[in-house]
């Protein structure tokens, strides 16, 4: 990823000056857009993050590795590549009708209400009229998406389906899963069929979250930190980690969501140039307009959401973009004397400014406050390992102490 200096830290790790070529964003007079990815309708609380905010190279020039994503995923289906023992369920036919009370379906999916809405579609909560069971559905109209253009010569559609391919990759307990995707070729409707989970600790989109117990806070963090690993192992940077994007079941267990601005990469080499994500949850080294390292940012978010989690309140926030990048970029971190000091101490590694010095997922692992009385938590064994280690027909465990989870394709 090169030297400190290539991210503006000097060899004393003291960050310089924020100096930031303007990336198209502008400076924004209102606070709300900087809680949210930029232009994203804020109505959508639980399963947003439609739109994905393109910057720019060092050379001015648009870039995107959305194509390159796209070809890697191409690649792994073709071979036998994706990590899920069941394919997410694809249907081509739709049929829009209604059930014997006048409630709206599509196909099998009674509609009950509406969860949200987002820049590209909206979601609803819909009822599945054979197995009882609720799911959380996002529709999409294409000739929509086909009109939105993110880059010179992409559109929303990229977006969104670069987003179904990587889900239909993906298959772990603190991940929301998708469950089928409606592609009616002679309609102009989209619909993705996701597990829907009924909580979240951020009721307001606006604002931070309300701070947490240390207990609870922990417990989530070992939640989001399980899961991004296992994206992390197979080479796929969220992009947008932050409290609305993270998910939380009847019985406590946290779920990453929202994929629309991940990426995919071939192997460890994951540098990239656009900074898709949420403006308070943005590292460093992507506030200055550089290439980065995704995961390291990815991990940085977590920091973020940890800090938010335990104080109820942002780490570096301004009144303007131009304004929380300096913050995020120059300021140090402020945290309470009363503070743990272990928490204080994993606070401080995850929101470290230079990258090359930042805690890496793994050594959170082995961090005494996160660890806590619980013990270290076991090791996901994946079903594409699993694959290669069980004999032919065996149907073991999903849970293997001794398998880590940083096994890449």
């Amino acid at each position: 990823m090169g030297c400190c200096g290539c991210f503006g830290f000097s060899s004393s790790k003291k960050p310089r000056k924020w100096r930031r070529r303007d990336a198209g964003m502008g400076n924004h007079g209102s606070r709300e857009l900087l809680l949210d990815e930029e232009l994203e309708d804020v109505d959508d609380c639980s399963y947003n993050g439609d739109l994905t905010d393109t910057g720019h190279g060092d050379d001015g020039e648009i870039k995107s590795p959305t194509k390159r994503s796209e070809e890697i995923i191409l690649y792994r289906t073709q071979h036998g590549l994706i990590c899920r023992e069941f394919p997410v369920k694809e249907t081509h036919k739709l049929i829009r009708s209604e059930d014997e009370n006048g409630n709206k379906m599509v196909n099998e999916y009674v509609r009950e209400w509406k969860i949200g809405s987002g820049s590209y579609g909206k979601v609803v909560l819909y009822r599945s009229s054979v197995d009882g069971k609720h799911y959380a559905i996002k529709a999409f109209h294409k000739s929509h998406l086909l009109k939105l253009r993110v880059a010179p010569c992409e559109t929303a559609m990229s977006d969104v389906l670069r987003e179904v391919l990587i889900m239909k990759m993906l298959e772990h307990p603190n991940i929301v899963n998708l469950i089928e995707v409606i592609d009616d070729p002679t309609t102009d409707h989209f619909y993705m069929v996701l597990e829907y989970v009924e909580g979240k600790w951020v009721c307001d989109s606006t604002g931070p979250p309300s701070a947490l117990e240390e207990n609870k806070a922990r417990k989530y963090l070992r939640d989001i930190v399980s899961g991004l690993m296992y994206l992390h192992a197979h080479n796929i940077v969220h992009g947008d980690i932050k409290p609305d994007n993270l998910l939380v079941t009847a019985s406590g267990t946290v779920k990453i969501g929202d994929f629309s601005v991940s990426q995919v990469f071939e192997d460890d080499n994951d540098e990239l140039r656009r900074s898709p994500g949420t403006p308070v949850f943005t590292a460093p080294e992507c506030c200055l307009g550089l290439t980065y390292g995704g995961k390291a940012a990815d991990t940085w978010a977590v920091g973020v959401t940890l800090y938010c989690m335990v104080l109820g309140k942002y780490p570096f926030l301004g009144d303007t973009l131009q304004d929380t990048y300096d913050k995020i970029v120059n300021n140090p971190l402020d945290l309470p004397d009363h503070m743990n000091p272990m928490l204080r101490s994993l606070i401080e590694g995850l929101l470290c400014k230079d990258p090359i010095e930042r805690l890496t997922l793994e050594a959170v692992l082995e961090h005494p406050w996160f660890i806590g009385e619980e013990g270290p938590i076991p090791h996901y064994l994946c079903w594409c390992k699993r694959k290669k280690l069980q004999p032919q027909g065996s149907n073991g465990g999903i849970i293997d102490d001794q398998a880590h989870t940083n096994n890449t394709h």
